[in-house]
């Protein structure tokens, strides 16, 4: 089986387990899911939809993010951990989507990715989750440990494994890819302690890197 089939299968599989995968974040607008990601980042989603509901009571619309005080937002987002760096990158962004896109989140990756702290991994939920635009797969720890494992890719850049990744899986699939292996991750196949005595890809997964 080579890499292609073998994500062919491992995709099938998935899909079985998780028939419509969504992101465990709550959102309802495409700036909702972005802030809600910018806010993901070394934090868990439970800790996410306990601060954002906060986030957007106090500032309902972009319009009223941009024009925040910096260190109010650092408040409301303290305790998603790096909340400084958060707060100005939010803020940031929020600024550039009034002045730049006429108050609307843009739906291209090279718009998206001159937004504060807006990488390519945001950038494809966004598009892929919020407007249904498959335009990169979104390399987080879940996905970046269980390819390595799988055998779909030996890179440890998440832009290198990107890169290995899109062309063994159909575009269509791309946003599905990382939510089925985020949950599968975090189910199955954590960085500790794999549990692959009831991993339904056990005889397919060249189990890389576990002992």
């Amino acid at each position: 089986m080579n890499k292609k089939e073998r994500a062919a299968e491992i995709f099938d599989r998935l899909s079985k387990r998780y028939p419509s995968p969504k992101p465990a974040l709550n959102y309802g607008t495409p700036w909702e899911l972005l802030v809600a990601t910018a806010l993901s980042a070394q934090c868990t989603d439970e800790r996410v939809n306990m601060v954002t509901p906060v986030f957007f009571e106090r500032w309902p619309e972009i319009k009223d993010a941009a024009e925040a005080d910096v260190t109010e937002i650092e408040e409301v987002v303290r305790s998603t951990g790096f909340f400084r760096n958060k707060a100005k990158n939010i803020k940031a962004a929020a600024q550039r989507i009034m002045s730049e896109y006429g108050g609307e989140v843009p739906r291209t990756m090279a718009e998206l990715v001159t937004l504060g702290g807006v990488a390519r991994k945001t950038a494809s939920i966004v598009l892929s989750n919020a407007f249904g635009v498959n335009e990169g797969i979104a390399v987080d720890t879940h996905v970046k440990r269980l390819t390595f494992r799988m055998g779909l890719t030996t890179k440890t850049d998440p832009i290198q494994i990107e890169k290995d990744l899109m062309p063994l899986f159909p575009r269509d699939q791309w946003g599905d890819v990382n939510h089925s292996l985020v949950f599968f991750g975090r189910e199955v196949c954590p960085a500790r302690k794999p549990k692959c005595d009831i991993c339904e890809l056990a005889d397919i997964c060249p189990k890389k890197g576990v002992e």
